[in-house]
């Protein structure tokens, strides 16, 4: 060990309060730094030394903070240390009762932001809180899917069939040229004036050739936000006419949850945040889901730092991409709405033609829209 990482190692133990002695020399890696690590550690074990206080008791605020703490803590650090760092924070923040009492959930009001601090810890609780768990998560989830599937189902099959008539009488459907020409029979000369006997409205239903739609989530820590949307505008592709859905999260291994991908509240008590990320891996996989490439659309969640080989990730997108399919990066939010990935292979995604960047739920909707039209 040189001096340089003697100092980090000593300014980390002794903690922010020491940055006028001691200064952090270079950086911990490209994805992390010397000051990630510290911010971690020092709200941590400040609570131990009487410098905040942190209890949950009914607290939503400190919930989402926790929540977003233990996020960061799986970025930086490897497994075993996570699992200490866990289990001194639930001591410290007092949260056991989150985890073995049924009654403190029940007087909790369901969001997202509860729905989060559930997920990071879903894998502590006993049977009992997690059964009301899964209640909260199918409330969350619901109200989620409610918000979104119109704006889905309007991008998606929104587009008016002028083939086909249509039993819905609006005036947004209403077909003028075939009302008018039908009834031309009718016109009445001494009134001049048309006479409209029947009137067509066209379907709003567009006829698709079915596409499948292969969504890949990154279920690393960091990427909790976008998991949570992910799976849920997954439930509500699942259930459209003209889209064949299939699902596979990922970290370093690969699971296939096609069979689950009609429910969201699944797929979520499924995941398990954390771990490294080999998005290349995730995708070779997704090629063996691929039966007819021009008709196939590939939407992978995910901040881009590959933790597996980047010239394999390029090689295995090249492919796809020559294939004839279309690919999608949707990458991840910060706590500001904007985007936060390795924005270096992000570039060289985008330049080999893959769409690259954040989109809300809406927005995804009209991207595919697009696509399968």
């Amino acid at each position: 060990m040189n001096d340089n990482e003697n100092l980090n190692k000593w300014r980390l133990i002794l903690g922010k309060n020491s940055e006028n002695h001691i200064s952090f020399h270079g950086g911990y890696s490209d994805s992390v730094s010397y000051y990630d690590i510290e911010k971690a550690l020092d709200y941590l074990y400040s609570h131990e030394h009487g410098d905040k206080v942190m209890r949950t008791g009914g607290s939503e605020a400190s919930q989402l903070y926790i929540a977003d703490w233990i996020t960061e803590v799986r970025r930086i650090f490897p497994k075993k240390t996570v699992e200490v760092l866990e289990k001194q924070a639930l001591e410290n923040f007092n949260m056991t009762e989150l985890l073995t009492d049924k009654e403190v959930l029940q007087k909790m009001e369901p969001n997202t932001e509860l729905l989060k601090t559930i997920l990071q810890f879903k894998h502590l609780m006993k049977s009992d809180v997690l059964s009301e768990a899964r209640r909260i998560i199918k409330k969350v989830v619901d109200e989620l899917t409610k918000k979104l599937t119109t704006e889905v189902q309007r991008s998606l099959l929104g587009k008016l069939d002028r083939s086909m008539p249509s039993n819905v009488k609006s005036i947004r459907n209403l077909d003028v040229r075939k009302t008018i020409r039908l009834n031309l029979k009718n016109y009445d000369a001494e009134q001049e004036r048309l006479v409209l006997k029947k009137v067509y409205f066209n379907s709003r239903t567009k006829r698709f050739a079915k596409k499948r739609i292969i969504i890949a989530i990154d279920e690393s820590g960091s990427m909790m936000e976008s998991v949570i949307y992910s799976a849920v505008m997954a439930g509500i592709f699942a259930k459209l006419p003209m889209l064949d859905t299939k699902l596979v999260i990922f970290d370093t291994n690969v699971v296939d949850l096609s069979g689950y991908v009609d429910d969201p509240v699944e797929v979520l008590l499924g995941m398990q945040l954390g771990g490294g990320t080999n998005i290349g891996g995730a995708l070779r996989y997704c090629e063996s889901l691929c039966s007819n490439p021009y008709n196939t659309i590939y939407v992978t969640v995910t901040d881009l730092y590959e933790g597996g080989n980047i010239g394999s990730l390029l090689k295995t997108c090249s492919d796809i991409m020559s294939s004839g399919s279309k690919m999608i990066f949707l990458t991840a939010l910060d706590k500001d709405a904007n985007p936060a990935y390795d924005k270096s292979i992000g570039q060289r995604l985008a330049d080999m033609g893959a769409f690259v960047g954040a989109m809300t739920p809406e927005q995804l909707g009209d991207y595919v829209g697009k696509l399968i039209k």
